[in-house]
């Protein structure tokens, strides 16, 4: 069958047409999604700066002088002279035992010392005479030993008698029972009229001196071998008599507005905690602080003038709890800086290890930012630092660790 010519120049167009929208189709590549951009981050580039190490210790306020006040003698309690919870002073009385059994023997005694000082001289004359006449057979020599011994005796009992003169008096002095240190006083264990016994085992009140006043703090001895080691490396400079001067933390956290001294570091280690206790005096002449308060104690370590502190949002942690930082390399990549913290200054960290002066820290744009990932610096900062004269102080407690190689 003959196709009309109308009809086949309409199959060569369509033809013609297909074919051309093939060859355009074949020409266009196939798009993918649109590239991000690198992530913009925020670094700082790492100083070092001069700080002052200290370490707040726990402890508690203990009086500076103590005293339980016990009878030296038996008796009745007549009077009390002081107001509970008042400040005495030394000599100060404090309770009247009744005087009046030992005022008797005080006086039996001095009676029986008059008595034999009365027969002293006419036994000693006697004595003499006998010696005498002994010496020209006139008597007998056992009379004349007999009254040199009676004269021996008298001069004994007036020893004995004078001992005891001494010991009634002090018996008499000791029913006023006194202060026998300056500071306050508390609550009185006895009454008026209450029967008390010589060296009782429980106090009839305590006095406590308050100004000025000790702060124990215990320090574990893996602070003080650490401690030493840096000292011995140069990390750490001890100023003498600056490292001596320590501040206090009260209970709810306000600063004590006086300066303690360091005392002493015990020589012994506690067995059952591992630490020595370290003794601080205060000053306390408001009464401010109370013996058995807790507080903290801000003593200082030492002085570190090239120390390296970093914003506490530079430093993250992997799966296992190490600490790391990002650094930003010369060609514009980050990469992981595996770092040790030593503890927490303010806001910052203080990196013992792991950064150099001069890195490059992204410190804002870790959430966006992968190791090894090209990055867009939007800003770039040197990290400020204390001025030499007014250096970091360190926060509550050490907060670092190692990472695992």
């Amino acid at each position: 069958m003959t196709v009309p010519f109308r009809d086949r120049i309409a199959l060569v167009s369509v033809v013609l047409l297909s074919g051309f929208f093939m060859f355009l189709g074949c020409q266009q590549k196939p798009q993918g999604p649109p590239q991000m951009p690198p992530p913009e981050v925020v670094v700082e580039t790492v100083k070092t700066e001069p700080i002052v190490l200290t370490t707040e210790l726990p402890g508690r306020t203990t009086a500076k002088l103590v005293a339980d006040i016990r009878p030296q003698v038996n008796g009745l309690i007549l009077h009390r002279f002081f107001t509970e919870g008042s400040d005495v002073k030394a000599g100060d009385p404090l309770y009247q035992i009744d005087p009046a059994p030992f005022q008797a023997a005080l006086d039996s005694a001095k009676a029986s010392l008059a008595r034999s000082e009365a027969n002293l001289p006419a036994i000693r004359a006697k004595a003499k005479r006998l010696a005498d006449l002994a010496e020209v057979q006139a008597v007998s020599r056992q009379d004349a030993d007999d009254a040199a011994a009676a004269l021996k005796q008298v001069e004994a009992d007036i020893q004995y008698w004078k001992a005891m003169v001494n010991t009634a008096t002090i018996n008499l002095n000791y029913t006023m029972i006194k202060a026998p240190i300056s500071g306050r006083i508390g609550k009185s264990n006895v009454t008026e009229g209450q029967l008390v016994a010589a060296y009782q085992p429980v106090a009839l009140a305590t006095i406590q001196q308050l100004d000025p006043i000790y702060v124990d703090v215990p320090q574990s001895t893996a602070d003080l071998l650490r401690l030493r080691k840096r000292m011995e490396e140069g990390r750490l400079i001890r100023n003498g008599q600056s490292q001596n001067t320590v501040k206090l933390v009260l209970e709810d956290g306000s600063t004590y507005t006086k300066t303690g001294t360091l005392q002493f570091q015990d020589v012994t280690v506690d067995p059952t905690t591992g630490s020595v206790t370290l003794r601080i005096l205060f000053p306390n002449p408001d009464h401010t602080l109370l013996p058995g308060m807790f507080v903290r104690a801000v003593v200082i370590e030492g002085k570190n003038d090239a120390a390296i502190l970093v914003p506490q949002q530079a430093v993250m942690r992997d799966p296992k709890g190490n600490p790391y930082a990002l650094l930003l390399t010369d060609e514009g990549k980050t990469r992981v800086a595996p770092v040790v913290i030593d503890r927490c200054m303010a806001d910052k960290w203080f990196i013992s290890s792991g950064l150099q002066p001069g890195d490059r820290i992204v410190v804002e744009g870790l959430q966006r930012a992968r190791p090894g990932m090209p990055v867009r610096v939007a800003q770039q900062t040197a990290a400020p630092g204390p001025k030499p004269e007014a250096p970091v102080k360190q926060q509550a407690q050490t907060a670092g660790t190692t990472p695992s190689k």
